[in-house]
């Protein structure tokens, strides 16, 4: 398989993750805290709460303000993040459109407490699962991104303060604390699902093993694993002998091999292993930043 090739079906997979990630998050909407006349944050909060004051649908008024959004911060978000909001608003807002219907009372009757956790963890693993995969469903990230650009606020806080004011102003027609709070509690809990996906995507594990096998070790961790390793240079203090380290970076979910191709070489050898929430480069993570063009910014010298 040819370079290309990997490139479109590791995209192709990205956006089917993307799709099911987004229709999780639709479902947990519609099926749980819509129903339950329950205002979350962002402009998916926003449009249920213009939906209980004016009756107008959720969907289109949803895809509507991002829309909006985008034009006025276009400049600011540039145009992948425009491109990958749309996308996302667009699936967003037709599964929303397709399952509102479907769900006109909750799932889980007389139990809005229970609505509540059940549609913030489907909400968060779905809004996580985008989040993975390059995705993004706008809404107070747009807003957030933009305020990031012009000043020290960061974007999380940002998020939080436009989250909570949404959530708040459900006071204006619920006249209703109960409402309030279940709306608080769905986005700390749908806060730490979504963080959960993302944090466990990207969890991976680094080894140092001290051996007197290290290079037989480091062999058959390229050949068996197919990891890469790198070698270190220590100083045993009791010993005061030279020492070589291995150092080794790999998936959570392959480190038993890791274990096993250790051990049966050496018994003996010492390992530590540790977690690491990102690895980024070759075989592993891309760094999804956008980088700025110093050489642009550079004036010229006198």
């Amino acid at each position: 398989m040819t370079d290309t090739s990997k490139k479109y079906l590791n995209l192709a997979k990205d956006y089917v993750m993307i799709t099911l990630g987004l229709l999780s998050y639709a479902f947990g909407f519609t099926a749980f805290i819509l129903p339950e006349k329950i205002v979350i944050g962002s402009v998916t909060g926003l449009s249920s709460l213009i939906h209980y004051w004016l009756g107008w649908n959720v969907a289109i008024t949803y895809y509507a303000i991002n829309i909006v959004l985008l034009i006025i911060a276009f400049r600011s978000v540039g145009k992948q993040f425009v491109l990958r909001t749309i996308i996302g608003a667009t699936i967003s807002t037709i599964f929303i459109g397709v399952l509102q219907p479907m769900f006109p009372n909750p799932i889980v009757e007389g139990q809005p407490f229970m609505n509540v956790i059940l549609g913030a963890v489907l909400c968060g693993l779905g809004l996580g699962t985008v989040f993975t995969h390059g995705g993004s469903t706008g809404g107070t990230d747009i807003i957030a991104a933009m305020v990031a650009k012009y000043s020290t606020i960061s974007f999380g806080r940002t998020m939080m303060y436009c989250d909570v004011l949404i959530i708040c102003s459900s006071w204006l027609l619920f006249h209703s604390i109960d409402k309030i709070v279940y709306g608080l509690i769905f986005m700390v809990i749908y806060s730490v699902a979504a963080d959960r996906v993302i944090n466990n995507t990207r969890q991976s594990v680094q080894f140092l093993i001290i051996s007197h096998k290290w290079q037989e070790i480091a062999d058959n961790i390229i050949q068996e694993a197919h990891r890469g390793c790198t070698i270190l240079d220590g100083t045993g203090w009791y010993t005061k002998a030279d020492v070589k380290m291995v150092m080794v970076m790999c998936r959570k979910h392959e480190s038993v091999n890791i274990f096993r191709i250790i051990k049966e070489i050496d018994r003996e050898a010492i390992i530590t292993q540790s977690n690491v929430n990102g690895v980024y480069g070759f075989g592993f993570d891309e760094l999804k930043v956008r980088v700025h063009n110093k050489k642009a910014q550079q004036q010229p010298e006198a």
